[in-house]
C-alpha cells in the first residue's frame, strides 16, 4: 500500500507512525556485530506476547537500562541491577525476560568476538530459495531455519529464544527478506 509520500510499503508499516521509519530504515536490513545482534535478540524476546510497537516505543529506555546492550557490561549486572530494572518504567518489567537478558549476556561474554554474529548468520537461507511474499499471509512465523537457529542458541545456553522469536530476529536483522513483493523497500536491503 502506498504511504502518504506515495512510496509503497508493507501494510503493517502504515499501521502506526513509529513503524514507518523502522520499516524504511531498519527492518530487513543486515545487522552485523555481536552487540547489535544481542540487542535485537533481547528486544525480540521482550516483544514475546506483546506488540512490536510497544518495544519500539521503549527502545530508548531499553538502551539506557541495559547499557546500550553492550554484552560485556550487561554480563556484570548484579541482583541490585535486576531490581533496578524491575522498577524501571522505561522498559517492560518482566522478571523472566530481565533475568534472561542478563543470563544471556553472561553466556555471550564467554564467546569469542564475532561468534554470535557468525552463528546467527550461518542460518540465513539462500535468498533464491525464498520467493518474495505477495501478501502478509505468505510470510511464515516459523521456518526450518528459525527452528534450527533457536535450537543452536538454546544448546549454547541462550534463553528466551523460541523458533518464532528466532524468525522475528531473522526478519529484523536481514537474514531473510520478508518485504512484500511490491514494497518499495524490498530491494533497499
Amino acid at each position: 500500500m502506498a504511504g502518504p509520500d506515495g512510496t509503497r510499503r508493507c501494510l503493517w508499516a502504515l499501521s502506526a507512525e513509529d513503524y514507518v521509519a523502522y520499516h524504511d530504515e531498519e527492518w530487513g536490513r543486515p545487522v552485523r556485530g555481536d552487540d547489535a545482534l544481542y540487542e535485537r535478540l533481547c528486544l525480540e524476546a521482550f516483544q514475546s506476547g506483546l506488540s512490536w510497537i510497544t518495544i519500539l516505543r521503549r527502545r530508548t529506555g531499553f538502551r539506557a537500562a541495559f547499557a546500550d546492550f553492550q554484552i560485556a557490561k550487561v554480563a556484570t549486572f548484579t541482583d541490585a541491577d535486576k531490581e533496578r530494572l524491575l522498577a524501571d518504567p522505561g522498559i517492560i518489567r518482566n522478571r523472566a525476560k530481565i533475568e534472561a537478558t542478563v543470563a544471556n549476556a553472561r553466556v555471550l561474554a564467554d564467546w569469542s568476538p564475532g561468534e554470535l554474529d557468525e552463528l546467527i548468520w550461518s542460518f540465513a537461507p539462500d535468498p533464491a530459495s525464498r520467493p518474495a511474499p505477495k501478501r502478509l499471509a505468505d510470510v511464515p512465523a516459523v521456518t526450518d531455519e528459525s527452528t534450527a537457529l533457536s535450537k543452536a542458541l538454546k544448546k549454547r545456553g541462550i534463553r528466551f529464544v523460541g523458533p518464532t522469536t528466532a524468525y522475528a530476529l531473522m526478519q529484523a536483522c536481514g537474514l531473510v527478506n520478508d518485504h512484500l513483493e511490491d514494497c518499495g523497500f524490498r530491494s533497499a536491503r
